[in-house]
């Protein structure tokens, strides 16, 4: 999985959007830039409509939402991914191997970008995260659960600390070099 470079994530709060609260309508939209590999995140009590409406999105149709939801196991993310139908450049399964596979890495741009919600509610690192692939052919279409959310959090390095063998124990700075 590729690490989330955080100088490549641009954010933008929306107008309306409680600073650290999931009880009003939570939403994000997130669009990138092929050129650069740059992510634009927005958060807000509404999607985005005027990054959803520039030409490049709507012929491409890779951005991804996502919104709080409360339901039966408590707060969840469900996220969005348009895999078909209407103007989509791109074959069905492309999208959807694309969309998954790049997942990972928009999870995190979401958990790292509103880092500030986590903070003040650490409990919503234990939310659920269901993924919906929307397509026009049904085979194409589902809900995926990823997890939770707390598992794409951005750590300093993407590698665990080295381990002695023989306890499982943390090397001792000392003992490490």
């Amino acid at each position: 999985m590729d690490q989330l470079s955080p100088e490549k994530l641009h954010i933008e709060t929306l107008p309306g959007l409680a600073p650290v609260s999931v009880t009003s309508p939570r939403r994000y939209t997130l669009t990138h830039s092929d050129v650069t590999g740059d992510l634009f995140l927005s958060i807000g009590p509404h999607y985005d409509t005027a990054k959803l409406r520039g030409w490049q999105n709507r012929l491409m149709r890779d951005e991804v939402t996502a919104v709080w939801e409360f339901g039966a196991e408590g707060w969840a993310l469900h996220v969005h991914c348009h895999v078909s139908g209407g103007l989509v450049l791109g074959r069905a399964q492309w999208r959807l191997d694309t969309f998954r596979r790049h997942l990972p890495l928009v999870l995190q741009a979401f958990r790292h970008g509103d880092r500030q919600l986590f903070q003040a509610l650490p409990q919503l690192d234990k939310a659920p995260v269901f993924v919906h692939f929307h397509a026009r052919q049904a085979h194409y279409s589902s809900v995926e659960r990823w997890g939770v959310l707390g598992h794409y959090r951005l750590h300093p390095t993407p590698f665990p600390a080295p381990t002695t063998k023989a306890t499982g124990r943390l090397k001792p700075a000392a003992e490490a070099a």
